[in-house]
């Protein structure tokens, strides 16, 4: 037996896929059931939600949660680092999943540097969407020279006995 031509392929194609045009059309059309979730009272997915679930479904959908969660993170340093650690301690800001931690002194600075592992070990338990990657102790900024009664504009007296 011969194979079937391409033209005969596709009109079969066709008539599989829009039916066959010679068949009478019954006027009479099936009426789709209620969908899930229609406006149908009393119907499947129509129960409350409460608001929590609400607005945790509204952020996951919107990608707040990593900006909602290092938010909490900066306003919760006292209980992630503890009272004493966290006056002595500021977290500053937040920048490409590095948390910037400006402390009172370099002794302070060490002392977090040194309790680095306890501090993202806490912060990745409660604190997961953050994304948090590392964390950056700052000591005081030097003072500056530049400012001040005895400063003078510009470069300043250079050595000339060169």
């Amino acid at each position: 037996m011969a194979e079937p031509s391409e033209a005969s392929r596709v009109y079969l194609r066709f008539k599989d896929v829009f039916g066959d045009p010679n068949a009478k059309r019954s006027r009479a059309r099936r009426r789709p059931g209620a969908e899930i979730g229609s406006s149908v009272p009393f119907g499947a997915g129509r129960d409350p939600r409460g608001l929590s679930d609400t607005i945790n479904s509204l952020t996951l959908q919107l990608g707040w949660n990593s900006p909602l969660a290092q938010s909490e993170l900066l306003a919760s340093w006292t209980l992630l680092a503890g009272e004493e650690t966290s006056k002595h301690s500021t977290p500053v800001g937040i920048d490409e999943g590095v948390l910037t931690v400006q402390c009172e002194s370099t002794a302070w600075a060490t002392q977090l540097r040194m309790m680095r592992v306890e501090i993202m070990t806490h912060i990745a338990v409660q604190y997961p969407d953050a994304g948090i990657e590392s964390i950056r102790f700052q000591g005081p900024n030097a003072p500056s020279w530049k400012k001040g009664p005895r400063s003078i504009p510009g470069r300043g007296p250079r050595d000339t006995y060169g």
